[in-house]
């Protein structure tokens, strides 16, 4: 069992920044990944990014990619997802999730590859 909880989410103009945070408990995470996925109003869940707990590979959706980066404490055992250059079409409920699925590369962005999932953290970003 991997229980995930994120934090962070907030209100933030257009061209501002915010780091949402997911910490991890439970189990220790070992060839697993987590992801950050995103679902806004009306609208489908969707891919962000990925890192593998094991060597911090990453992995982006080309819609975040250059504004958005994924990396984690493992000490903490907690993942980050700083974001930057903040769109109105960035706001969403962001939540992270903890797969195991391979290959990485292909089955991380998949929201099926994923076990564990935490309530979400809102982010709304204003115009």
């Amino acid at each position: 069992q991997v229980q995930l909880v994120e934090s962070g989410g907030g209100l933030v103009q257009a061209g501002g920044s915010l780091r949402v945070s997911c910490a991890a408990s439970g189990r220790t995470l070992g060839n697993w990944y987590i992801g950050w996925f995103r679902q806004g109003p009306g609208k489908e869940r969707e891919f962000v990014a990925a890192i593998r707990w094991t060597d911090g590979s990453t992995y982006y959706a080309n819609s975040v990619k250059g504004r958005f980066t994924i990396s984690r404490d493992n000490a903490k055992n907690t993942v980050y997802l700083q974001m930057n250059s903040l769109k109105p079409e960035d706001t969403a409920v962001y939540y992270c999730a903890a797969g195991s699925r391979v290959p990485f590369r292909i089955r991380s962005m998949k929201d099926d590859s994923y076990d564990y999932w935490g309530q979400g953290t809102q982010v709304t970003v204003s115009s």
